[in-house]
């Protein structure tokens, strides 16, 4: 629908145009053609919407009703427009409603059907300004020596969809993992390695990722209490950060026990991804200080180097510092996610070259990314032609509304979470079969149980407003109705129940004879052709909750449509027609759920 959205918007700008020009006021035009056409807010009001008449109002001082019926008789004399449109109708103060023809809408659902994308057009066939571009996805980032808890999660899932997004629309996508495996706390964790295993380092390949958080633990109470344990600690950090062999060695031997473990929650939730860790990057912070000074960006004060920031200010009103270097002469985070964030920009060899980079992580983090950004503009880091977007995030609530944690307050962890979805996501199946009289093997049951769980924990995440916090329910999020993944699983396993009792061919299916006449038929048909919408919006303002939001009022359509509407009991013209529907929702629904990084099922 968008290359059709494209022709006609086309169309209603020459229009318009020439209509401003001829009457001396062709230098508004930049100022008002933008979003000349939107979706309609309601289905009644047709297609499209065009409130151009309600703007023009006030530069002509003529009542938009007026105008409107004016700009409507030229718009209909115009061929393109009339090829496309079935009725232009004039509402409300001057609002005009579109609606299309009835075989465009027919053309589209067969172009969709042939279409691998089910109609999401590739970014350069759209427009010039839209063309293919690098995109970096900084997201999930662990720190080592550490578990990964819920908040991981929410990084990690809303990342991985955003990925794909931008995959499926035909950009070159770079998913970075930005894991915490260098700063000053290796030399706590290096010193302690040390003591416990001064005879073999590598003993440590034999104790799990539960056993390093407990080790970190230790090695922080002695850090806090043993000042001998604190100045070989700090003796520690030189070392590394000088490149001592044994140091090395010790750092690497943490940083795969803890990656092995992080590659298990990779695998479970399906996930793809590059890590390149902060230590990546620390051959480029010493540059960091050197370009800000040569730019007269960096100050001293109390003996640290740092950047005043524009518009933040602490309570005395005075401006707040993004520290770069510190008073001891140590790099923060700041500082390497500056040298990342050059480097990610920069061409090749010495860069990503990236035309856009998105941050996925709490929102907690965000005064810390708008110093980060502002730094990096007033140093001419990021290219004009390029964009940084920060996906905040909030927390991740109990059903009491505080931050979900277990009965001992600890933080949960991310596998324990997930291995309780499957578990629960069995208990309900077994259940369900049982009431049912049902015999499944294990392994259907296995792996169904496993979808279920995983993609049900994942979506009750993912259809949320990321911006807000949410509350955390087993009992909802597998529920089979409402807005949940088993909801949409459910709708998916209908469609497969009619395929296995259909006998046409996909042949047949994708005939072009077919025609509709249901007022269900055409409910579905455009709910069906807004996809290609939701997706190009989630690619600018990368708020997955929206293709959430469509998929629940698609299946709520479609099961309306299978409820009240024979499929496989029609004549044969009939039957194709509504085949092809029930053919293009499962390819929509199927594409959609892997976009949100969730498996398909076809009997559950």
């Amino acid at each position: 629908m968008q290359v059709i959205l494209k022709e006609l918007t086309k169309s209603f700008e020459v229009i318009l145009l020439k209509n401003l020009i001829e009457n001396g006021k062709k230098e508004v035009f930049e100022k008002i053609h933008k979003n000349l056409i939107n979706q309609s807010s309601k289905e009644e009001f047709g297609d499209y919407q065009c409130n151009i008449c309600l703007v023009l109002s006030k530069i002509y001082k003529r009542n938009p009703r007026e105008i409107a019926i004016t700009f409507v008789q030229i718009l209909k004399e115009n061929k393109k427009i009339s090829n496309l449109c079935e009725d232009l109708e004039i509402a409300g103060p001057g609002f005009i409603n579109i609606k299309l023809k009835n075989n465009i809408l027919i053309e589209e659902i067969k172009s969709n059907l042939q279409c691998p994308r089910a109609g999401v057009p590739l970014s350069n066939k759209i427009s010039k300004s839209n063309s293919k571009k690098k995109v970096i996805v900084d997201f999930s980032s662990p720190n080592i020596a550490k578990e990964m808890h819920v908040g991981h999660l929410r990084s990690t899932i809303i990342g991985d969809t955003i990925s794909k997004i931008f995959e499926l629309r035909g950009h070159s996508v770079l998913r970075l993992n930005h894991i915490g495996d260098w700063g000053t706390q290796f030399g706590m964790l290096i010193t302690q390695l040390k003591d416990l295993y001064s005879r073999d380092l590598k003993e440590i390949e034999n104790i799990k990722i539960s056993d390093l958080v407990e080790f970190y633990k230790a090695s922080k109470k002695r850090f806090d209490n043993e000042k001998e344990f604190q100045k070989r600690s700090r003796e520690e950090v030189v070392k590394l950060q000088k490149g001592d062999t044994q140091s090395i060695e010790a750092w690497k031997l943490l940083c795969n026990q803890s990656r092995k473990e992080f590659d298990e929650i990779y695998k479970t939730l399906n996930i793809t991804i590059k890590e390149r860790g902060e230590s990546f990057y620390n051959p480029y912070l010493k540059s960091i200080i050197q370009d800000l000074k040569c730019k007269k960006i960096l100050i001293e004060d109390q003996g640290a180097k740092c950047v005043f920031l524009d518009g933040m200010t602490n309570k005395e009103g005075n401006p707040l510092p993004l520290i770069i270097q510190k008073k001891d002469g140590g790099f923060n985070y700041a500082t390497t996610d500056l040298a990342a964030l050059r480097y990610r920009f920069n061409k090749e060899p010495n860069g990503d070259n990236a035309n856009r980079i998105i941050y996925v992580t709490d929102h907690g983090q965000a005064n810390h990314f708008i110093g980060v950004f502002q730094v990096a503009k007033k140093a001419n880091w990021i290219p004009e032609d390029c964009e940084v977007n920060h996906v905040p995030f909030g927390l991740v609530q109990g059903i009491d509304g505080k931050k979900l944690k277990t009965r001992e307050g600890d933080t949960i962890r991310l596998k324990d979470l997930l291995s309780e979805s499957v578990k629960r996501a069995k208990e309900d199946l077994l259940k369900r079969l049982e009431n049912e009289s049902r015999f499944e093997s294990d392994e259907f049951i296995l792996n169904t149980s496993r979808v279920i769980g995983i993609g049900a924990v994942k979506y009750a995440d993912l259809s949320q407003n990321r911006i807000t916090n949410y509350q955390f329910s087993f009992e909802k999020m597998l529920s089979l109705n409402g807005n949940t993944a088993p909801y949409l699983l459910y709708t998916l396993v209908r469609i497969s129940g009619i395929n296995r009792k259909n006998n046409m061919t996909e042949e047949d299916i994708n005939s072009k004879s077919i025609e509709y006449s249901h007022d269900l038929e055409w409910k579905l048909i455009r709910k069906l052709l807004k996809f290609d919408e939701v997706i190009i919006s989630i690619e600018k303002d990368l708020m997955p909750n929206r293709l959430c939001n469509y998929l629940f009022e698609l299946c709520q359509t479609f099961n309306r449509f299978y409820d009240q509407v024979p499929i496989l009991k029609e004549q044969k013209e009939k039957k194709i027609s509504r085949l092809s529907l029930c053919a293009l929702t499962e390819k929509t629904l199927k594409l959609s759920l892997e976009l949100l990084g969730i498996e398909s099922l076809e009997r559950m």
